[in-house]
């Protein structure tokens, strides 16, 4: 299947001590966002670049329930499609853009940030060319296809004086942060073992998945797109970085779907508290976005873990706790809403560029790995988040 760059662009979707436990447990968080919609003359407007699948499902119903940015322009190569979706939105004539004059946003007020929502291989090229025109960005993950791709993307914001946040909405899923909340609290023992599985099927003759396909433009296949959701779910259930990681590969390359990308890939990496975390992710598998969280005195499940919704969280303890109660929010909605209150100055940037790098970087790792046989690889680059999720983000 033949793809031009106007259609590529289209497709785009998307431990620690005793007492510091005891602190993070009894921690309230630092801020809490506002629980109404602000006046609509205050709240950020956003631009979505690339109208694919992601874009239409799930990030544009979901700026009609923000309650401090809002849709203020899109970027799209297909004009009567997004004629139609502006339409939709009640967006006028003039808050479309092309890709070609992707840079007049410069000189647009009604915008103060770029969502990019496009194929993996494009997140540097306009977020770069979106910081030249004096936005903030908040980009979809993988943040890019190779680690200096991303470097160069934090060197842009940086020296553009704009945030960069990439989406990792599990930061601010509900589900998630109570976990998160718990095994910092201490009370289930210390955490030993974390074992995710992001694993889905493909299909090369569906056009989103066509580009996962190719290793230059999606930058690692299933690994790049659902790995990256155990990669990023160990580090944040357990608070720490890994210093080393093994990983191996099994690939039908007679698959016409694994010509370029590996398939099935498993990892282990080691935290410097002795906690081991094993991960799998694969492009031929029935579909599951699950992590374990295996404790002295209890198990966390989250199964699903990762979905856009109905996610769930289980606890297995002495006696039995089962499932855990919290409202679902719009996953989508709450992480544009932080955005905006990150531009405010109102919270702190929870998950900024240098978060992404980190994952790009251990990704690059696990290849290396793999190429090599599982050999053991040094990953200890003394990185260290610079805001807990579990503290700076209520949970509801």
């Amino acid at each position: 299947m033949s793809l031009s760059r106007r259609d590529l662009i289209e497709l785009g979707l998307a431990g620690t001590s005793a007492a510091l436990i005891t602190n993070v447990a009894s921690a309230q968080p630092a801020v809490q966002q506002p629980a109404a919609k602000l006046p609509e003359g205050e709240r950020i407007g956003v631009a979505v670049v690339g109208l694919g699948k992601l874009s239409l499902e799930q990030i544009i119903p979901a700026l009609r329930k923000t309650t401090g940015v809002k849709l203020a322009a899109l970027v799209s190569g297909h004009p009567d499609k997004a004629r139609r979706v502006a339409a939709e939105n009640n967006l006028p004539a003039d808050a479309i853009y092309s890709y070609e004059d992707f840079d007049r946003i410069a000189r647009d007020p009604r915008v103060g940030i770029v969502y990019i929502v496009l194929p993996n291989f494009l997140h540097k090229e306009y977020t770069i060319r979106a910081f030249k025109t004096g936005k903030h960005v908040l980009c979809e993950k993988p943040m890019a296809t190779t680690v200096a791709d991303a470097e160069a993307m934090i060197a842009a914001g940086k020296a553009a004086n704009r945030q960069l946040m990439i989406a990792y909405r599990c930061h601010y899923e509900p589900k998630n942060l109570e976990a998160m909340r718990r095994i910092r609290s201490g009370r289930y023992g210390k955490p030993r073992l974390v074992v995710t599985d992001m694993l889905r099927g493909s299909d090369l003759n569906d056009p989103s998945d066509a580009w996962r396909l190719d290793m230059v433009k999606s930058g690692g296949g299933a690994l790049a797109d659902m790995g990256i959701y155990g990669i990023n779910g160990a580090r944040y259930l357990l608070n720490e970085e890994p210093v080393e990681v093994r990983a191996w590969e099994h690939t039908d390359r007679s698959d016409p779907r694994f010509k370029t990308v590996p398939d099935l890939v498993a990892w282990q990496f080691r935290f410097p508290s002795g906690a081991i975390a094993n991960g799998s992710t694969s492009f031929s598998v029935g579909g599951t976005m699950r992590w374990d969280v295996f404790c002295d005195k209890a198990r966390l499940r989250g199964d699903p873990g990762a979905y856009y919704n109905g996610n769930h969280l289980e606890i297995f303890s002495s006696p039995d706790e089962g499932e855990v109660k919290i409202a679902e929010v719009d996953q989508f909605a709450r992480e544009m809403d932080w955005m905006g209150d990150v531009v405010r100055g109102r919270v702190p940037l929870v998950s900024p560029g240098e978060e992404g790098l980190q994952d790009m970087r251990l990704m690059a790792a696990i290849l290396q790995s793999t190429r090599e046989g599982g050999r053991t690889v040094t990953v200890d680059w003394q990185y260290k988040r610079a805001h807990d999720p579990a503290v700076a983000v209520p949970v509801a």
